[in-house]
């Protein structure tokens, strides 16, 4: 095994004799770094290359060794770093005390040779095993989080097809409806709502809005008209349909951020910030913000895209429509983010555009 390969051992104690017996014992294995006071142990063990574990004295001038296990374990740095505590103090209260530091050992001096090397092989097995764990772990939850990104895509999908207008619909609204929530994260009266989470949440959720579609007539669904009052009645339902439908989901798999706020999202995108939207004519804040983001994206994708009652308007003229509805139709201070991203709305327009879209 080369040097690059071998793994480090730190060894943080006052007494040079001490740091000699465990160099000798240890070298033929690993190597052995050695700091004869806390403040040094505490540098090597934050440079590069990090030592695997860290054999650490109690009784040190200065900074003893409690205090320098608390401030490892305080640092994300080095908090990773197993620490084994070497000590000459024998009391049943100094074990707990390093052990409630976050010491994974303690040994008592005088120890012996093999039982030192037993623990210290033992406790670095122990932190590889972790460490191929927590690779495993990611890597299964990077595939489960693309698999449910294909499968969203895939329902959402379902409704488009279905809705042979919509087109890049589902992939421009979503990502304006990022930019509006990257955008009041911020600052303003939302940012404590729209932490890093909660906007990847918004983003992988947002394709799901229309999902409820699948279940309208196509006679309704595919009019090459304007519907009537009663057809529009059953349009309506599409957000009911949607939101039953993650409803059934929710109770297979119980509470989920996701499919809650995916809920949330659906039901309010045709709210009114005036009380006058469907289903259930909620006004002002009772509508949940992931739906008062989702209307603002939803309707300036509508008024930019051509349809078969109307033409495509130009950016500048959907931004002067939605300026129409600010406080009315939708939330003022989405609709003031909105005028500060329109630059970013336009250029997602353009990059994900079904056809030209239409100028001033």
């Amino acid at each position: 095994m080369n040097s690059e390969d071998r793994q480090r051992v730190l060894v943080i104690d006052d007494t040079a004799p001490n740091i000699e017996v465990l160099r000798q014992l240890l070298r033929a294995d690993y190597i052995v770094q050695a700091a004869i006071c806390g403040e040094k142990g505490l540098d090597i063990a934050r440079a590069e290359p990090q030592p695997d574990i860290i054999l650490l004295d109690i009784m040190m001038p200065g900074m003893d060794g409690y205090e320098v296990c608390r401030q490892l374990k305080a640092d994300a740095v080095t908090a990773h770093i197993p620490v084994v505590f070497i000590s000459a103090l024998d009391q049943s209260g100094d074990e707990t005390r390093g052990l409630e530091l976050g010491a994974v050992d303690y040994i008592r001096k005088p120890f012996e040779p093999l039982v030192v090397k037993a623990r210290v092989r033992n406790h670095l097995a122990l932190k590889r095993y972790e460490q191929q764990l927590e690779g495993l772990v990611a890597a299964r939850t990077a595939e489960l989080a693309l698999t449910q990104q294909v499968t969203i895509e895939a329902l959402a999908n379902l409704a488009e097809y279905r809705d042979t207008e919509t087109g890049g619909h589902i992939k421009r609204t979503q990502r304006y409806v990022h930019v509006l929530a990257q955008y009041l994260a911020a600052g303003g009266p939302y940012a404590d709502q729209l932490d890093a989470e909660t906007i990847d949440l918004l983003y992988r959720c947002a394709p799901l809005h229309d999902i409820g579609k699948v279940a309208v007539r196509d006679v309704i669904l595919l009019k090459p008209g304007k519907l009537t009052t009663e057809e529009f009645e059953e349009m309506k339902q599409h957000v009911i349909y949607g939101a039953k439908a993650l409803e059934g989901a929710e109770s297979g798999v119980g509470d989920s951020d996701f499919l809650g706020l995916a809920r949330e999202l659906i039901l309010g995108h045709h709210e009114r910030w005036n009380g006058s939207g469907y289903p259930y004519g909620l006004k002002g804040e009772q509508i949940p913000l992931a739906g008062r983001l989702m209307a603002v994206a939803d309707v300036y994708d509508a008024l930019i895209s051509k349809r078969v009652y109307k033409p495509a308007f130009p950016h500048s003229q959907a931004i002067n429509m939605m300026l129409e509805g600010r406080g009315e139709h939708f939330d003022p201070v989405i609709i003031d983010a909105l005028i500060a991203v329109e630059d970013a709305f336009l250029q997602i327009a353009c990059a994900y555009a079904d056809e030209a879209l239409a100028q001033d």
